[in-house]
């Protein structure tokens, strides 16, 4: 999608095939929280895909879209008497990344503490941004995401795959890679989120639990905190 696409269609509808369900709405709607998924695919920061008819195609739930797209229009979550896909509309909350979604579902039951080696294999991402209110509203004074495994595979992919993102640094050590950078933007610091939570996901991990936190350190900053848990069942002979 072309930047001046974009701002050509600010006032036109979009229509979007979400796993074979068709909607349609605005780029304002899309957009209205720029730190998403959807913020970052709809302002032309992440490719997008057509199908053959011309809409924007999203391989995920089609039913439970519509009230992740209702969600956007009014900020608000209303859900039917007795629904009973909470879980799953959470799944969909974490792709997308839609911050205040996650809050409103809660979070998910803690992760139960299985031995890793007999059960499971967990990557822990977490990454922490501060946001200054002297500076321009949506820039990110400092960012730092960080990857721990005990899949030493997972840690050795990660450093090699994503020296791009090394703007000021890349630590690696004893089952943990970290990054940091900025200051920054909106679409770096999430560009940066979603290629890594795709590149776990393909690597055979799925989202167990995800937390956000906002805190003011001092009286300039805000901090906001977002930590994903992802699991995979152990393959013998692997790390």
């Amino acid at each position: 999608m072309e930047n001046g696409d974009l701002g050509h269609m600010m006032g036109e509808p979009v229509s979007l095939n979400v796993g074979g369900c068709v909607y349609s709405t605005s780029l304002s709607t899309l957009r209205r929280y720029p730190d998403s998924l959807l913020g970052a695919m709809f302002r032309g920061d992440l490719p997008t895909v057509k199908d053959s008819r011309g809409n924007y195609f999203i391989d995920r739930d089609g039913p439970l879209f519509r009230y992740i797209l209702n969600f956007l229009r009014s900020s608000e979550l209303t859900l039917p008497c007795g629904f009973k896909e909470t879980a799953l509309l959470r799944k969909e909350a974490d792709f997308y990344q839609i911050e205040p979604l996650i809050q409103c579902l809660g979070d998910p039951r803690p992760l139960l503490l299985y031995p890793t080696d007999t059960y499971e294999e967990v990557v822990e991402l977490s990454s922490t941004r501060k946001l200054s209110k002297y500076s321009n509203p949506v820039a990110v004074i400092i960012t730092q995401l960080t990857i721990t495994t005990k899949v030493q595979s997972v840690l050795e992919s990660v450093s090699s795959s994503f020296t791009k993102w090394t703007k000021h640094m890349m630590d690696s050590r004893d089952f943990q890679v970290s990054f940091t950078f900025g200051p920054c933007d909106y679409q770096q610091e999430v560009s940066l989120r979603v290629n890594l939570l795709e590149f776990i996901s393909k690597a055979g991990f799925a989202i167990r639990n995800t937390r956000v936190l906002h805190m003011s350190e001092r009286a300039n900053e805000n901090t906001v905190e977002h930590h994903w848990t992802f699991c995979r069942p152990v393959q013998k002979g692997d790390d």
